[in-house]
């Protein structure tokens, strides 16, 4: 596998500067995605699952994989006893393969940061993994991801180090508290997002629930 070349489709994602450039990004990258990121030793679709065992009961749901991309969380998810999974991405290529995985009741393509397709409290869960991150969704984009999950279910994602600062996450998290739409619940390290390229992309693991 080509790492020099994963690298280089990682760039082309980390400076769009618009969202018809990521998506033009991503639909170029959707085909070799998958063995691409895993050469880099890309992490974070599968980690997740960890903090969804940890606080979403087998056979709750649904759940909102957001940003879901090839939907590489979905089977493992699926594994673990998840039947009832949503995806939303961007990208409608990166849709299609998600789709071939037959792990998600229902995909849909949305942009985090604008209106999304669901009712208010319709979600046990959402979770999100490497979508909070350079050029990609804004920390505004929580407040619809709130709106659409219900009283005592949970937002479970992560966020990248270079943005948690200067994209004003921490503003939102207050602004969500002050406001009584949720409280934390947990917080990781920072950690590798990586495990064999990218040594110095770090991001955290956010838990919160929802009031």
């Amino acid at each position: 596998m080509n790492i020099d070349k994963a690298n280089a489709a990682l760039d082309s994602v980390y400076t769009a500067e618009t969202p018809e450039t990521l998506a033009r990004a991503y639909a170029a990258w959707a085909a070799t995605y998958d063995g691409e990121t895993a050469s880099l030793g890309y992490l974070l679709p599968f980690l997740i699952t960890a903090w969804v065992t940890r606080h979403v009961p087998v056979g709750e749901g649904p759940l909102l994989d957001a940003g879901c991309g090839t939907g590489l969380s979905g089977p493992s998810l699926k594994a673990l006893g998840y039947s009832d999974i949503a995806g939303l991405d961007l990208s409608d290529d990166m849709l299609k393969i998600a789709g071939s995985r037959n792990a998600y009741s229902e995909l849909k393509q949305a942009m985090l940061g604008g209106p999304l397709p669901w009712p208010d409290g319709y979600f046990r869960a959402f979770f999100s993994t490497g979508v909070f991150t350079i050029s990609h969704a804004p920390a505004a984009g929580l407040h619809e991801l709130v709106r659409i999950t219900k009283k005592g279910g949970h937002a479970i994602f992560t966020v990248r180090d270079q943005v948690f600062e200067s994209g004003g996450f921490q503003a939102v998290f207050d602004e969500l508290e002050q406001a009584a739409k949720w409280r934390a619940v947990e917080a990781s390290p920072w950690f590798r997002c990586y495990a064999i390229a990218e040594p110095d992309a770090m991001v955290k693991t956010f838990v919160f629930e929802v009031m």
